[in-house]
């Protein structure tokens, strides 16, 4: 009863009720995510304190902008965004499989059977898994020249699952040409190196790649010239801003 000292509204569960409070968050958080899933997954609308709106169905961008209460729901949120900075895809798959075997545990759980022999047959089936996928992988040598086929294929897989198929096959060409662009031999790629410039009145369609640097300043004089070529280009630190 120490916790009602320290806290009056804290809520006093048995050890199966939270098991059976965290099983059911790992549930809730797989609903909301299953229909993201694949080619036909719905989008859904996320509407900010400020009131403005976003569309998406990235589970990296849901999970990282809901508003999660349980610690337990939190957690898998964590975990699968952390294994998306590493390899980039694949959140709500790991939310979906996550909350599945939750699922597949409960059953198990209330016929009887000790959490403790379930975590022992994750940890088996973890290590037939990781031997599977050792003899299943299909290695990609990147040499002086990377098959670009490959990696179209690579780059058109993870953005079907996340746009309309027309503008997923548009961009798949884009974001191979620009990461081959910024890529140097021997050296890790820096993403950084590519940035994302919204353009305001245009459509997704009209996106395209630009291999330099793009100001989006616009022109200071009416009579400025609309192109200049072979031109020097002076770079400095310091404002060139009108002051108020």
């Amino acid at each position: 009863m120490s916790l009602r000292v320290l806290n009056p509204n804290a809520e006093v569960l048995n050890k199966s009720h939270a098991l059976h409070m965290n099983i059911n968050a790992a549930k809730g958080l797989q609903d909301v995510l299953k229909t993201n899933l694949g080619p036909k997954g719905t989008i859904k609308m996320l509407v900010g304190g400020a009131g403005d709106i976003k569309l998406t169905k990235d589970g990296n961008t849901l999970l990282k902008e809901m508003q999660i209460q349980s610690p337990t729901a939190i957690m898998i949120a964590r975990t699968a965004v952390a294994q998306d900075e590493t390899s980039g895809d694949g959140t709500t798959s790991t939310v979906i499989f996550i909350g599945e075997l939750m699922k597949q545990s409960e059953r198990y759980i209330d016929e009887g059977m000790h959490p403790r022999v379930l975590v022992d047959g994750f940890e088996i089936a973890k290590r037939a898994t990781l031997q599977f996928l050792e003899k299943f992988k299909t290695p990609v040598a990147i040499g002086d020249e990377p098959d670009r086929e490959l990696l179209k294929m690579v780059a058109r897989t993870s953005l079907r699952t996340k746009l309309y198929e027309a503008l997923a096959d548009q961009l798949t060409d884009i974001i191979v040409n620009a990461v081959l662009c910024i890529r140097k031999p021997e050296e890790l790629i820096d993403l950084f190196m590519v940035e994302i410039m919204h353009m305001r009145h245009k459509f997704d369609v009209d996106t395209r790649l630009v291999e330099g640097l793009v100001l989006d300043h616009g022109s200071r004089h009416p009579d400025m010239k609309r192109r200049a070529e072979n031109c020097f280009i002076l770079t400095c630190n310091v404002s060139l801003e009108y002051d108020k």
